[in-house]
């Protein structure tokens, strides 16, 4: 008679295990979509640009100063976020990283300038023209080390500057402190620059994104000079 006792708890054991591992397969299967592609990655997306832009509302800049947005693109691994890290003081307003944009806020000889970063990844790249009508600046970072993937950078690059024919250009040629890094002229050529002589004003700094570096002529200082000169212009 012990037998289908046993057989009752085992059986009730293995319901209980079936019911758990659907809940945890019904939780997956969300998450798939929610981070996935196609409408459930769109969602998504669509989603954390909304929650920047309220963010953003409830953190109003200084009516005072000349606000100015600065746009920071470059494939996924070029230094983007490092770079912002370096350029942004004590007195920069960062928000946290997200799984897709970086926003920082510096308030400097009588300007607000904002730097938004949007991630490089394949799936976040077709979102970037989304920006370009409010940019004022579009920096575009370069993997100096990375030649496998100039190609792919040099096509994202043109294709954003045929979005915005007149926005300033400026490349930072990221990684100069590697000793296999290309110099700035050999990625003068890469990107082809030399085709958009005359259409607006481009600029190509080499840089490294370290603090070993910020003391030297690769500093990522430089471009914050830089930015304050051209934000300054009429």
């Amino acid at each position: 008679m012990a037998l289908p006792s046993a057989l009752r708890h085992l059986a009730l054991t293995l319901g209980a295990a079936v019911t758990v591992l659907g809940a945890l397969l019904c939780m997956a299967w969300k998450l798939y979509f929610r981070s996935g592609t196609c409408a459930g990655w769109d969602a998504w997306w669509e989603r954390e640009v909304r929650e920047l832009r309220e963010q953003q509302s409830r953190e109003p800049l200084d009516d005072m100063l000349d606000w100015k947005q600065v746009l920071v693109l470059g494939l996924d691994g070029a230094g983007k976020s490092s770079v912002l890290h370096y350029i942004c003081s004590r007195r920069a307003k960062e928000t946290a990283p997200t799984q897709g944009f970086r926003s920082a806020r510096l308030r400097m000889e009588g300007l607000a300038i904002e730097l938004l970063e949007v991630g490089g990844n394949q799936n976040l790249r077709s979102y970037w023209p989304h920006y370009l009508r409010q940019a004022h600046v579009l920096v575009f970072v370069v993997d100096s080390v990375d030649r496998s993937r100039l190609v792919t950078a040099r096509q994202e690059l043109h294709a954003l500057l045929a979005e915005e024919p007149r926005l300033p250009l400026v490349v930072l040629a990221n990684k100069q402190d590697k000793s296999d890094a290309l110099s700035t002229e050999e990625l003068h050529d890469e990107l082809a620059l030399h085709t958009l002589s005359g259409q607006r004003d481009v600029f190509l700094l080499p840089t490294s994104a370290t603090r070993a570096s910020l003391g030297t002529a690769t500093s990522v200082l430089h471009l914050k000079s830089l930015l304050v000169t051209l934000l300054s212009q009429p």
